[in-house]
């Protein structure tokens, strides 16, 4: 069965309300607000990890930094131990362990140096020029290449040939190395000294002389290598690289590949503010690198800057993961926001349609109210005087006739059309008469199926002479209902009249009942009439809606407020051109007492 949709059933929000938007748009205000507001922190506190995390590394790299200047220190306090003679006499302080191992270190520098001149000249051949380059890039006063005589065969710039005087011992005595280095600093500023080394096929000497300002340079450079070597550049740093102030490499750890030189302005900066400066994050070999610019301090003085360089994968590992986390965290908010919106716009509109039906009910209570008033204002004023009209009708029919046969049959014509219009407007009167009597419900335990026979015997004339075959089915002859004997009748009446009314023609109206269980008693009223479209079935039970020509249309909406007084139901089933179903369903056993409460006023 399909229960008719009454008017507080259609979801339809009236136009002019707005109420249901106001919340809706203030919670999705609050949360995009709210959202904002997390994004931004959430962007914040990316960043304040991402300085922390960056002056974490920076400060990693300064502090490998500080501890290789503390070994370079080291390293070049014992080198200039060699060099240092005794205050008021010329014998030279006894070298230590320590000072041995940095020297060793640069005599092999030196003459790997000589052995890379020795080679080139087999293979290549060399010229001043050539030395000359050398000398300049390895700090190196002089570079020279003897015969077996002695005689400067090249050199890198010219001298007096007092180096071929310091050379025969080499090939004189055999030796491979002569070296005579570590007693010229502190002596006279002109004072050079130099290592000698012999050609491997015996054929000359290869001479590398240092002046005081090279030769401090090289212990520089020798001291820096040695620290690096010995610290290490620590786990998460790329690369480490010590330049003079002309960006001339000291010393290095890591690959020859570095990326590009640093700003000169930043060089600069460096030895004028004597501070470290990050210089921002870059790529290396597919690895993200942050690289740091600091001041390398060796005898209380800015020798160079260092260009450290820190890996920086697991940094960006963990801002991306802390990123996604924001992310999610902001997505998985707005979802529940959304939700939240969508959960209030719903509640929110059911509890508008609950809203426009206690409207609905009310102004239907008003126009009720204002009908009683009214048909009780018309049966006081005007049910007498159209009685009293009624009569002097009748009377004049009755006394008053024309003798002309022609004008008695026109005149008594007239008078029927009076009689029948009077009888209209009394029957309106009555309609309303009953619609807006009181409904307080007198219960008692009665048979439904004796109620149906009294209205089936009522109404089986007028049904015999429109050719209409009323049919009645007792399936539940034993039925009892507490109800209010006058009133359910009155509400089958006005059912039955409809189905009736219903049916042009000939056709047929059924009337059954059947118990449903030992709860529910079921009644039917079926016709073959004209059927109900959608739209009248939306209607039918609302009094302010009729489809009859004649009369209110209060029959239905009377019969369904009588229903529901009864704390029953009414459905109904119908297709244009076929016919309409009716179905009543009523408890067996139903308080009077909760009865009164629902249909008493």
């Amino acid at each position: 069965m399909i229960q008719p949709k009454q008017p507080r059933d259609k979801q339809v929000r009236p136009s002019s309300f707005r109420g249901p938007f106001l919340h809706p748009l203030t919670m999705t205000v609050v949360i995009l607000i709210v959202t904002g507001l997390i994004l931004g922190l959430g962007f914040m506190s990316l960043k304040r990890l991402d300085k922390t995390l960056k002056d974490f590394m920076v400060s990693r790299g300064l502090d490998t930094l500080a501890t290789v200047e503390k070994v370079a220190q080291e390293n070049l306090r014992s080198m200039y131990q060699a060099f240092r003679k005794e205050e008021g006499g010329k014998n030279f302080v006894p070298l230590s362990s320590e000072a041995f191992s940095p020297q060793e270190a640069l005599v092999r520098s030196l003459v790997d140096i000589s052995r890379a001149i020795d080679m080139k000249w087999q293979t290549e051949g060399i010229r001043d020029e050539d030395l000359t380059a050398i000398a300049e890039r390895e700090n190196i006063w002089l570079i020279a290449v003897l015969d077996r005589r002695g005689e400067i065969v090249y050199q890198s710039r010219r001298t007096e040939g007092q180096e071929s005087r310091r050379s025969p011992p080499v090939f004189l005595s055999h030796e491979d190395i002569l070296i005579d280095l570590f007693n010229r600093v502190g002596g006279k500023p002109d004072e050079i000294g130099y290592i000698a080394v012999r050609r491997k096929d015996g054929s000359g000497t290869i001479i590398t002389a240092l002046d005081d300002k090279g030769l401090r340079k090289w212990c520089l450079r020798i001291s820096l290598d040695r620290a690096i070597d010995e610290v290490g550049w620590g786990s998460g740093m790329a690369y480490l690289v010590i330049l003079d102030k002309n960006g001339v490499e000291i010393a290095r750890s890591g690959p020859e590949d570095l990326p590009p030189g640093a700003d000169p302005l930043l060089v600069q900066r460096i030895f004028a503010e004597k501070a470290p400066i990050p210089t921002g994050k870059g790529e290396w070999k597919d690895h993200p690198v942050l690289e740091v610019l600091a001041p390398v301090d060796l005898d209380e003085q800015v020798v160079g800057y260092a260009r450290i360089g820190l890996f920086n994968d697991k940094t960006n590992e963990i801002l991306r993961e802390n990123k996604n986390q924001a992310i999610i965290s902001t997505v998985f908010f707005i979802l529940i926001g959304v939700l939240s919106i969508y959960a209030l716009y719903q509640n929110q509109n059911r509890h508008l349609i609950k809203m426009e039906e206690m409207g609905r009910k009310l102004r239907q209570a008003e126009r009720l109210s204002a009908l009683g008033k009214l048909a009780a204002g018309v049966a006081h004023e005007i049910r007498n005087p159209l009685n009293a009209i009624s009569i002097a009708v009748q009377r004049i029919q009755r006394q008053f006739p024309p003798e002309e046969e022609e004008k008695k049959s026109q005149f008594l014509k007239i008078m029927g059309i009076l009689r029948e219009e009077i009888r209209r407007l009394n029957g309106i009167i009555e309609e309303f008469i009953v619609f807006t009597r009181s409904r307080k419900l007198n219960f008692q335990r009665q048979s439904i199926v004796q109620v149906l026979q009294k209205i089936t015997e009522l109404m089986a004339e007028e049904a015999h002479a429109k050719g209409i075959q009323l049919l009645t089915v007792w399936n539940g002859s034993q039925a009892m209902v507490s109800m209010d004997e006058d009133k359910m009748k009155q509400a089958l009446l006005n059912i039955l009249k409809n189905a009736l009314e219903s049916i042009t023609g000939e056709g047929t109206v059924t009337v059954s009942v059947q118990k449903n269980g030992e709860q529910e008693v079921r009644i039917r009223i079926a016709d073959t009439g004209s059927g109900l479209t959608a739209e009248q079935m939306e209607h039918i039970f609302s009094p302010e809606y009729t489809t009859k020509e004649k009369g209110l249309g209060l029959g239905l909406p009377l019969a369904y407020e009588i229903i529901r007084g009864h704390q029953g139901e009414i459905h109904v089933e119908s297709r244009v051109g076929e016919g309409t179903v009716f179905e009543i369903r009523l408890p067996v056993e139903r308080g009077i007492e909760t009865a009164d409460k629902r249909t008493g006023e």
